[in-house]
């Protein structure tokens, strides 16, 4: 066995979660907290129900002082094309919170068929369903 790509696989899965694993664990009622790293006009167009709005760009001790740091923070964008989950996480990680990324983002998450939130939200599995 190679050590080296143990500890690879074994830190992807610390550090990241896939659109399943986030509603299984929305639906389990998991301590942690949902981030979409976009602009507030993609928030305020379509998101992860539950979600909040936390633009990587405005991250700061000001922006961050209300947030609950014994949680978990899933940080997403739009998907494989945008990194802003990963700007989100590492900003929020140097503040001292404990962060993990979504995989595949908001694009993943509709194609697995859950429902979005906004003004261009969409039907699907529902979140917290218990499914």
């Amino acid at each position: 066995m190679n050590l080296d790509q143990l500890r690879h696989y074994q830190s992807k899965l610390a550090f990241e979660m896939d659109s399943w694993d986030l509603h299984v664990a929305i639906s389990n009622g998991e301590p942690f907290m949902v981030v979409d790293g976009r602009s507030e006009a993609a928030f305020a167009k379509e998101h992860i129900p539950g979600a909040i709005s936390l633009p990587h760009r405005g991250i700061s001790t000001l922006t961050t002082e209300a947030l609950d740091k014994a949680k978990t923070y899933i940080c997403y964008c739009d998907g494989i094309g945008c990194n802003a989950s990963t700007k989100t996480a590492l900003k929020l990680l140097t503040l001292g919170f404990k962060v993990r990324e979504l995989i595949g983002g908001l694009d993943w998450w509709k194609r697995d068929g859950y429902q979005t939130a906004g003004s261009e939200g969409r039907a699907g599995t529902p979140v917290g369903c218990g499914c």
